[in-house]
This record gives C-alpha cells, structure tokens and sequence, in this order.
C-alpha cells in the first residue's frame, strides 16, 4: 500500500463508520437532535485545533474524516436530504 493509498483508507474508513453512526443515532434514539450533533462538532473543532503535542498524521486524519461527516450529516439533515 503506498503512502498516500493508507492515509485515503484511513480518511473513508473513518468518514463512512461516523456517518453510518450518526444516521444509526437519529434513527434509534427520537431525542437526538441537530443541534446535539452541533454540540458535538462544535467540540470537534476544538479537538482539531488543540495539537499542541502532536497527535500524528493519523489521528489528524481521523479527526478531519469526523469533522467532515459531521458537516454532511448534519447539512443534509437540515435540507431535508437526510437518508
């Protein structure tokens, strides 16, 4: 696997299990809301912008592969596009 081949397996893999997690969440639970998932993102943010130590590429990865299901998910839901 090349170097830039992990690091797009890393970024779906990531993106395709917090979408499917989040869809899962709205389906299962009737109190779960957008702006609960704003919560969440909005703290994502934070996470993201705190690498004071160095999280390394892969966890940087992961965070932007979140961060960017999130965004959908919850655009999507606002449009009324939601699955």
């Amino acid at each position: 696997m090349s170097s830039i081949e992990w690091k797009e397996k890393a970024y779906d893999d990531a993106y395709s299990e917090t979408l499917a997690s989040l869809e899962r969440k709205r389906a299962e639970d009737p109190g779960f809301s957008a702006d609960d998932a704003r919560g969440v993102l909005k703290h994502l943010y934070i996470q993201d912008g705190n690498d004071w130590v160095g999280r390394g590429e892969l966890q940087d990865i992961s965070i932007r592969a979140t961060i960017d299901a999130y965004e959908r998910f919850i655009a999507e839901w606002e449009s009324g596009r939601a699955r």
